[in-house]
This record gives structure tokens, sequence and C-alpha cells, in this order.
């Protein structure tokens, strides 16, 4: 009896345990560690890393912790946790973010205040759990109240607070288990990025609505500033105005080919046509010369063909008028010729 009921008891741990640790933080916000309302009251037992990565043990996640401060949190600040994330088949990722008090004190001033770093960590598809004003040295009761497992960190002796590497007993614990640095971003590159274009930041800033006290700008500042923002405005129109001429220009070039082009074709189908006409075998000069020819046999007479008798004429034809000599046979002799005109002299007296 008393077997049974601490096994429901172990029983009853477990199912709290692992209700508390079920995925949670894709529909909604990471939770903050001091407002969960389940503690975890199972058994927990020291893993090494080997255990760890078997996956074991079967009843509870691994729980990884690391901590930072999330100044302006950026992808190398998520790659890291998505690498703490899956150092294990089955973790459990917590947290920690160091306050404003712990970050000035040791580190330097934020751009962020604490609030805004515990709100942008809650929102990391990584984490699933938020532990706010996180120490800056771990203890052994921190570690113990929280049930972590590994701490993940980069591999970089983090010298502070006295310390030439404030990780150094937790690797000596076995504890520690390292992630890689993204190259080429972090909190202080973005910053110097901005510090090295302040003028042109603290411009956007005034033309988008923030006064010169808001932005910390003194009067004379603020005047160069808004009097770069107009020649930067003019320089941008005369930018739109050279585009758009050069659009317009290139239309007119366009169009102008094209009604060059369809000049030139109806050029050369006019040319065509006139010497299609008027040239040296157009069709006029054959219009003219069968009109010529036409004409010529118009007005030409007709001749009798010379092989044709004197007997064949045809009878409607008048009779050679008695004066007129026939061709045929000629006088013979001028005597011959007197006879035949004085005869014809007579004819026509007796026609009287």
């Amino acid at each position: 009896m008393v077997g049974s009921q601490k096994r429901s008891a172990e029983e009853e741990a477990q199912e709290t345990c692992t209700s508390r640790f079920q995925r949670k933080t894709l529909t909604a916000p990471a939770p903050f560690a001091d407002e969960t309302s389940c503690q975890c009251r199972a058994p927990h037992e020291k893993l090494t890393i080997a255990q760890a990565r078997l996956g074991t043990p079967v009843d509870r996640p691994v729980r990884v912790y690391a901590d930072g401060i999330f100044d302006l949190f950026h992808s190398g600040h998520a790659r890291a946790l998505m690498q703490a994330k899956t150092l294990f088949p089955n973790s459990y990722l917590l947290v920690g973010v160091c306050s404003d008090d712990l970050t000035h004190k040791f580190k330097g001033f934020t751009v962020m205040n604490e609030t805004e770093r515990y709100e942008a960590l809650r929102h990391c598809r990584y984490v699933d759990e938020v532990i706010r004003d996180a120490p800056w040295t771990l203890t052994p009761e921190f570690l113990e109240k929280h049930k972590i497992d590994f701490v993940a960190h980069d591999d970089i002796p983090y010298s502070s607070a006295g310390s030439d590497d404030v990780y150094k007993h937790i690797k000596e614990a076995g504890m520690f288990v390292p992630t890689q640095r993204t190259e080429g971003i972090s909190t202080s590159d973005i910053i110097t990025r901005i510090v090295r274009d302040y003028d042109v930041y603290a411009r956007r800033n005034l033309q988008r609505g923030y006064t010169a006290k808001e932005l910390n700008v003194s009067f004379i500042n603020e005047k160069k500033y808004r009097f770069q923002n107009q020649v930067d405005k003019m320089k941008e129109k005369v930018k739109n105005v050279e585009e758009k001429s050069k659009e317009f220009v290139n239309k007119v070039e366009e169009k102008s080919h094209d009604l060059i082009q369809k000049w030139e074709e109806k050029s050369r189908e006019f040319i065509g046509n006139f010497l299609e006409l008027f040239g040296p075998d157009g069709a006029l000069k054959q219009m003219f010369q069968e009109r010529s020819g036409r004409m010529l046999q118009a007005f030409s007479p007709r001749q009798s063909p010379s092989s044709s008798p004197t007997r064949g004429r045809s009878p409607s034809r008048s009779p050679s008028p008695p004066w007129v000599f026939n061709k045929a046979s000629p006088p013979s002799s001028p005597k011959a010729a007197s006879a035949s005109l004085s005869s014809m002299s007579e004819g026509d007296e007796d026609e009287k």
C-alpha cells in the first residue's frame, strides 16, 4: 500500500513536470520563471554530457541555461540560443537576462532597458523560459533552484567582476557546453555603425518628426541637418527630372526612328511606282506607243494588193477618167500622145 502510494506520487510528479515542459512557445511568448505556477517536484539527478546526448533521462528534458545582456537583440543572439536549444535531443532552454543595474555596473550602458530586453527574449522561438534579473556569476544555489543541468556559452574566457573567467567553476564541474559565435554581427558592431553615421541618422529622425531636444542636437546642428535635408530633396527632384527627361528623349528617339523607317519605306514605294509608270520600259510609254500606232493606222490610206487584176475590181468603183494615163501602156510616141489629147478635147466638146 505504501509502495503504491509512493509510486503514484512519483508518477504525479513526473506528469506535472512533463506538462510543464510541453512546447508552447511557438504559439505564445515564453513564460517568466518567477511567474510560472508549476514547480518541478521530480527528483533531479545529475547528468553527464554523454547521457544527455543519448536522450536520457526519458521522464524529463535536459535543462540548459544560457545567459547574457542581449542588448539590441540580433541574429547572432538568436543563433547562439538555437545552438543551446539543439545541443541535446530533448532539451528545455532557460535564458537568464541581467538587469540594468548589473549591466551598467559591470559592462556599460545599454541601448534597450531591461524590460525591452526581457520581452525580446520571450519572443524568440528557441526560448522556453526567461529568468529576469539573472546573476552575473552563477552560484550553486541558483543552479539548484532552477534545476540546471548544463550552461551554454561561447568558449572564449569572459573576464569580468574581478575574475579571469566567470564560467571557470562551471567548466571545472563538467556542466559547460560551448557554442559558436556568429562572425560579423554583434551589439558593439551595430552601435559602431550608428556612431559612425550619426549625422545620417540624426537627419533621418529629424525628417521623421523627432525634435532636436529628443535627439540631443544643438540648435546650429539642427539647422544644418534641416538644410542638408532640403538640399537632398532638391537633388532627388533633379534626379527624377533627369530620369524622366531621359525617358522622354528615349521615347522620342524611338518614335523618330520609326517615322524615318516608315518614310524610307514609303519613299521606296513611291520611287518604284514612279519608275514603273514613267521609266524607260514603263506602262505610260507602252500606252503612248500603242495609241501612236493606232493613230498612224487611222490616218494612213489602205493600198490595194498589186497582184489583183483590173477586171477583178469591184463594180461599184467608178471608172477611171479618160485623162488618167494608163500606167501599164504609155503612149508609144509624141504623135500618139498628141492624137490622144486631141481626141479627149473633142470628146469634151461633144459633151457640151
